[in-house]
């Protein structure tokens, strides 16, 4: 019987060991989506707490605690952090199965160097471990992006955002480099609460009036900008419904006033909207060579009870089921049709849509510079984030794409202590290909194989977003 999770964890094979070792294990990370706070990283505080630093906004932790009957006030409440630990290390026993199993112990090997495994037997041994660390600066927030071995992160930030952490990390901070990603979210939702508010938000803050859509794309024009100057390399929007219905700049002129008059809108309303907004800004990003993240299917908000109480991210979303070829191949025909389809990256929430959204991406590779891979089919998001998630991801790209010209992990997290996903999916990486090998599906080619590990984990990323 195999040693829990020891240095060949998932390794089934010499030729994965060897890949795994020689060439996933020694690259540095690019982590081109997540959704960490720029101001912590700049004011780079140590945690008071293993609660705080694993607890605090992790709604993924947060699902597994209440799925075994852990109440609020120990989940996002003003519970105890010793008593949230206790509850978080009873839940982890019982996670037989779940990622959350292997994530959690890849931390605590990685960054604590503890290879006990929690439960309640274990936890205040731990406890005491990981604070003990945490309250040295060595373990500070940049020194836990430096201990990992990150080069690159990108934030996820709304057009309105001053990026003023941005700016003072780059004048400081050498180790790695933080860039913000344009998510201008507010501004499609034309169909939630708010929306007029914040359309007065970016108006105040460009100066361009936002009561017609061309002002509209003009004020986040003059956002995009300015986040370009301040490194931005890729952009990042979620498709929830209806995302791309034809319509003419009148139409979508007349729909706009329909909502700042307070008047409701149809479904279809909202999509010709949505389509609009999108292709223009598509090819906005098209001409200052930035990627644009397409991440679709998700149902949000789903418990009104609790999202009254605690709002939106707190672990209420999940998985939605309509069908969007026909649409997503709309909205990039209608950059195409004129080359302006910028770099794209297609995630799937529901695992339906994992052959689809690969074989979608076939259809608008051809591009004049030479780009590999410009449609990217994204690595396995949010529910689908697991082995089985990254083992069928892996395959839809390699059977009706090219595999070897993925751009690799991204952590999608606001933990600061999740960056061993990256090598939980190297892993798993390595393990596929050697199986592959050893199976006598493809040559034990050890050079070229070892090049391919190094590009999906690193290489592939930098030049895509010319890093």
């Amino acid at each position: 019987m195999k040693k829990f999770m020891d240095p060949d964890f998932l390794l089934d094979t010499d030729i994965a060991r060897e890949l795994y070792h020689s060439a996933a294990s020694r690259s540095p990370i690019i982590d081109y989506h997540n959704h960490l706070s720029p101001q912590e990283i700049y004011e780079d505080p140590c945690y008071r707490s293993i609660t705080e630093a694993w607890l605090a906004g992790d709604h993924y932790k947060w699902r597994a605690m209440r799925a075994n009957g852990v109440p609020e006030e120990l989940v996002t409440g003003d519970g105890d952090p010793y008593e949230k630990f206790l509850a978080w290390a009873d839940t982890i026993r019982n996670s037989v199965g779940n990622p959350l199993y292997h994530w959690t112990h890849l931390e605590l090997q990685r960054y604590f160097g503890i290879d006990e495994c929690l439960s309640p037997e274990t936890a205040p041994e731990i406890w005491n471990a990981c604070n003990q660390k945490l309250s040295q600066k060595d373990f500070s927030v940049r020194n836990l992006l430096k201990r990992m071995q990150v080069q690159v992160l990108c934030t996820t930030d709304d057009p309105a955002d001053s990026l003023h952490y941005h700016e003072l990390l780059a004048s400081e901070e050498d180790a790695f480099h933080v860039y913000p990603t344009f998510r201008p979210e507010k501004a499609l939702g034309i169909e939630k609460e708010g929306f007029p508010e914040y359309l007065k938000k970016l108006e105040d803050l460009t100066n361009v009036p936002c009561d017609n859509i061309k002002g509209i794309l003009k004020a986040l024009e003059l956002r995009l900008d300015f986040f370009v100057k301040a490194g931005c390399r890729v952009t990042d929007h979620s498709l929830e419904n209806h995302f791309y219905i034809p319509a003419t700049e009148d139409q979508v002129n007349k729909i706009l006033q329909k909502r700042l008059r307070g008047e409701a809108l149809t479904e279809t309303g909202c999509g010709m909207y949505h389509g609009f907004l999108l292709t223009y800004l598509g090819k906005m990003y098209a001409h200052r060579d930035l990627a644009m993240q397409l991440h679709i299917g998700a149902i949000r908000n789903t418990s009104t009870r609790m999202y009254r109480k605690l709002g939106p991210d707190t672990g209420f979303d999940s998985i939605n089921d309509f069908n969007y070829a026909p649409e997503l191949a709309a909205l990039l025909d209608a950059m195409d049709q004129t080359d302006e389809l910028p770099k794209t990256i297609l995630y799937y929430l529901n695992p339906k849509d994992a052959d689809m959204l690969a074989a979608m991406a076939g259809n608008y590779q051809s591009n004049s510079r030479g780009i590999r891979g410009k449609i990217q089919l994204g690595t396995a998001w949010w529910f689908c984030d697991h082995r089985r998630g990254m083992e069928q991801q892996m395959d839809s790209l390699a059977n009706l794409g090219l595999l070897s010209t993925s751009i690799g992990m991204v952590t999608d997290s606001r933990s600061f202590l999740s960056f061993s996903r990256h090598e939980y999916y190297r892993r798993i990486l390595c393990r596929k290909i050697g199986q592959w090998v050893e199976n006598g599906e493809y040559p034990d080619d050890r050079g070229y194989l070892n090049d391919l590990i190094e590009r999906i984990s690193l290489r592939n990323a930098k030049e895509y977003f010319e890093l």
